[in-house]
């Protein structure tokens, strides 16, 4: 059998369990994500659904299994920050460090481009000290695809009887003119154009 490439596609309802199931150790045994509580699949699929009304929710797949995903929602929620999105990715956590997160935020970034979308944004947990939840190495990765640390909030966070330190990283990804295009919602992006950028199996539409 021939080796299977890495392919990236939009995310559907139906992945929501094996998504979950990719997410679920960052909430038990990490601090990467300050969740205290696995979600459900229902819950975890609502989710999903909510993202996709306007942004894209994209999944990395290998031999039929999913090994990421990624995804950009809203930022604060006020009219004035359409121009903003908020990343978030996760990666199983036997293929980190093996390409899969810099393929999906790439793909992220080309979309949120095509959307008119201007900032991209991160909030990361973020160790005084490094410990066995949590290290420097989501920094260091969105340093590595031209994030740079714009703010730092101390002692936000508490899980496993421990403070942790948050931070906000930025990347820009186009001119600020006086009057900006319009952002596109994800939905009403064409298959064409997604298709000219590697997306897999575009037609998905909540």
């Amino acid at each position: 059998m021939g080796k299977e490439s890495l392919s990236i596609r939009i995310a559907s309802p139906d992945d929501a369990e094996e998504i979950r199931n990719i997410y679920a150790p960052y909430v038990r045994e990490t601090a990467i994500t300050f969740e205290y509580n696995v979600p459900s699949v229902k819950e975890f699929r609502g989710r999903m659904q909510k993202t996709l009304e306007k942004y894209p929710y994209l999944v990395a797949e290998k031999g039929g299994k999913i090994l990421g995903y990624a995804y950009t929602g809203t930022f604060v929620g006020r009219a004035a920050y359409d121009w903003s999105a908020e990343t978030s990715i996760y990666v199983k956590t036997d293929n980190r460090k093996t390409g899969v997160g810099k393929r999906l935020y790439s793909a992220l970034e080309n979309i949120s481009a095509m959307q008119n979308i201007l900032n991209l944004n991160a909030c990361i947990g973020y160790p005084e000290i490094e410990d066995e939840y949590l290290t420097r190495n989501s920094v260091q990765f969105h340093e590595h695809l031209g994030y740079q640390l714009v703010g730092e909030f101390h002692k936000s966070g508490y899980k496993f009887g421990r403070w942790y330190n948050m931070v906000w990283m930025e990347k820009m990804l186009g001119t600020h003119d006086l009057n900006p295009s319009p952002v596109i919602p994800f939905p009403d992006l064409t298959s064409k154009a997604l298709h000219e950028i590697g997306i897999k199996n575009p037609g998905i539409r909540m």
